[in-house]
């Protein structure tokens, strides 16, 4: 009697142990899915951000072309003005 008291012991100690680990190894599986959601979910965010990024950067690299091209006109318009103004001086000679 006392012999199958202690192996009944013996032999529920190792399936404790299984279902420890088992339980230990389902909260990691439970753990691991919710960082793939949270990783899922930031790429998301983040190629959204990128693409939000990528279309502002274009808009102001059109800016800045559209910038440099006034630049470049008032710049002539200036020149053009000043040549008029010198020649109307030389007329009031």
């Amino acid at each position: 009697m006392v012999k199958q008291a202690a192996l009944r012991t013996v032999d529920v100690e190792p399936i404790d142990r299984l279902e420890e680990k088992i339980t230990l190894l389902v909260a990691m599986v439970t753990r691991l899915r919710a960082e793939q959601a949270k990783a899922t979910e930031d790429n998301a965010r983040l190629s959204q951000d990128l693409s939000t990024l990528r279309a502002r950067l274009a808009d102001s690299e059109g800016a800045a072309t559209e910038i440099a091209e006034l630049r470049g006109e008032r710049e002539a318009i200036r020149t053009r003005v000043s040549d008029m103004l010198d020649q109307l001086e030389h007329l009031n000679l």
